[in-house]
C-alpha cells in the first residue's frame, strides 16, 4: 500500500512538455472537460458475482490507469514541478439522514483484492464520520485527487472549476447514474483536465484503457 509517495523533480528546460506546460499554465491558463459513455456492463456482472462492490473497484481501476501516464500525476511542491509515482483516490462518502458527505480516501494498491479491502475498512472506521474530512486529524496525502460520482444524475456533461488561484494539475473524474442502452448497462464518465500538463491523446489513451480493463475486469480479481 503507498502510504509515502514518491515525487520525481522534473527540470522546465529540459522536459520535453516544457514550453506547452509554460503556455498553458502562464499565458494562457486552460483547463477542459469532456464526458463520454462507458458500457460497464461486464464489469458490474464480474464484480457482483464475486462478492465485490462496483465503487471501490471503479475508484482502483480509474486512479491504476490514470497513474499509468506521467502527465496525470504532475504537481509543484515547494515551487518545484516534479511528479508522482502514483495518485491517491480522494472521494466522497455520503451520508444518508443529513444528505452531507465527507471526504475520505483509500491509499491505492496494485491489487485490487486489496485496494478493495482497505476501501471497506475505512468505510466501516470512518464513514460516519461528518465533516469536511472524514479521517480525525489527518488531511489528504499530497498525491490525492478527486475521484467520485454523482450516483442520481445521468447527465450528458458535468465539469469542475476550481475557483482557488493555486497550481493544481491533477485530474478530476467524476461517474453518473447508470442507465440502459440497447440491453447495455452504461455510465457516464466526466474527466476534466489542464491543459498545461495534458492533451487529447493523454485522454484518448486513458478512456481506450478504462473500457478495455472494465470489458476484462476478470483479470485483477485475484492477488
Amino acid at each position: 500500500m503507498d502510504r509515502n509517495p514518491t515525487f520525481t523533480p522534473i527540470d522546465p528546460a529540459t522536459w520535453k512538455r516544457g514550453q506547452t506546460f509554460w503556455y498553458f499554465s502562464k499565458m494562457a491558463p486552460t483547463g477542459y472537460s469532456l464526458t463520454i459513455d462507458l458500457d460497464v456492463t461486464h464489469m458490474k456482472t464480474v464484480l457482483k458475482k464475486n462478492g465485490f462492490k462496483f465503487f471501490p473497484a471503479y475508484l482502483w481501476l480509474v486512479t491504476k490507469l490514470l497513474s499509468q501516464q506521467e502527465e496525470f500525476k504532475i504537481a509543484e511542491v515547494n515551487g518545484q514541478l516534479g511528479y508522482y509515482d502514483t495518485l491517491t483516490p480522494l472521494y466522497a462518502t455520503f451520508h444518508e439522514d443529513d444528505k452531507t458527505f465527507s471526504l475520505l480516501w483509500t491509499e491505492y494498491d496494485d491489487h485490487f483484492p486489496a485496494f478493495h479491502a482497505a476501501y471497506i475498512a475505512n468505510q466501516e472506521r470512518y464513514g460516519e464520520n461528518y465533516g469536511i474530512l472524514a479521517r480525525p486529524g489527518e488531511i489528504p496525502p499530497p498525491n490525492a485527487y478527486t475521484v467520485s460520482c454523482m450516483p442520481w444524475i445521468s447527465f450528458g456533461h458535468f465539469a469542475v472549476h476550481s475557483y482557488e488561484n493555486k497550481p493544481y494539475y491533477f485530474p478530476s473524474v467524476e461517474a453518473g447514474k447508470f442507465y440502459e442502452k440497447d440491453g447495455r448497462l452504461m455510465m457516464p464518465l466526466s474527466l476534466t483536465c489542464h491543459h498545461a500538463t495534458t492533451d487529447g491523446w493523454h485522454v484518448h489513451r486513458f478512456l481506450e484503457e478504462l473500457q478495455i480493463s472494465m470489458n476484462t475486469f476478470e483479470n485483477y480479481l485475484t492477488l
